[in-house]
């Protein structure tokens, strides 16, 4: 059984066929895709979505579509991801919060309200200690989301291991934590 989170105006659902057009649109735009190592082409895309869909089916969670209830449509996914402990990354294992959006729906809201309900349901439901994400040092726009969830920077930049062969500024990401006392104690404010 794959869980199903609502918000006011968005679902976090399984993937569905007709999500996959969609989000190769997103994969291979390179706004979408700048703090990525690269666009991706159908196949990679489509491919990509088949493993985010399989987790799901798994865990029963995990990166879910992300779908605007005014129209209907698939805007992006947001959800949680594991990090296992052979991923050379400080404080693995964890598990991750993460998005990605279609740019025409930037700087409505959406992945904060998507990640707000994601938390709820990390540590709600899953009951986990803490929940973890990161990003490039210069993706301000995600840093921003993630110190809007409360979330602190742990000060551990590392080099992302399956990026080394790219340039500094492609591979140095930022880690970022927020505890469920940390998260339980914000949402009292």
């Amino acid at each position: 059984m794959v869980y199903q989170l609502e918000t006011p105006r968005l679902y976090l659902r399984q993937w569905r066929a007709d999500d996959l057009p969609a989000f190769a649109r997103m994969t291979a735009d390179p706004e979408v895709m700048h703090y990525f190592p690269k666009t991706l082409d159908k196949a990679e895309s489509d491919a990509l979505a088949s493993r985010i869909q399989s987790l799901l089916g798994e865990r029963g969670w995990g990166f879910w579509a992300l779908e605007l209830k005014e129209t209907q449509s698939f805007i992006g996914f947001v959800g949680l991801h594991v990090q296992s402990a052979e991923v050379v990354i400080p404080q693995t294992p964890f598990v991750e919060i993460g998005w990605r959006l279609d740019k025409n729906h930037w700087r409505k809201g959406y992945a904060y309200e998507a990640a707000i309900a994601t938390m709820d349901f990390a540590f709600d439901t899953l009951a986990l200690e803490h929940v973890f994400a990161f990003t490039l040092l210069d993706n301000l726009p995600s840093r921003g989301v993630m110190e809007k969830l409360g979330m602190i920077n742990t000060l551990q930049d590392f080099d992302h291991p399956s990026l080394l062969d790219l340039p500094e500024e492609k591979k140095r990401h930022c880690l970022y934590k927020i505890t469920r006392l940390q998260w339980r104690d914000g949402k009292s404010h």
